[in-house]
């Protein structure tokens, strides 16, 4: 199952997720069929909304997130508890 999948999951819905993020159902379809990247800056969203089930690692890994975490001053554990 691929990552955006798992979100919507965990969410309830697509249409769930779209609330979540501010976007349109048809934008979250769009990142699940593959027309359209998922934007790096909701990824962070993405993550806090499922409270660490899926990670920004999983969403977009030609990101590195590792170091953005760092320079924000931001561990994994941290960002799965919402902070």
């Amino acid at each position: 199952m691929n990552s955006i999948r798992k979100a919507c999951e965990v969410l309830g819905s697509q249409t769930a997720l779209a609330k979540a993020l501010e976007v349109t159902p048809a934008a979250v379809n769009q990142w699940i069929s593959g027309a359209r990247p998922i934007p790096a800056e909701k990824c962070p969203a993405i993550e806090r909304a499922t409270k660490g089930q899926v990670r920004c690692e999983d969403l977009r890994p030609d990101v590195a997130w590792d170091v953005l975490r760092m320079q924000a001053g931001i561990e994994p554990a941290q960002a799965e508890q919402g902070a």
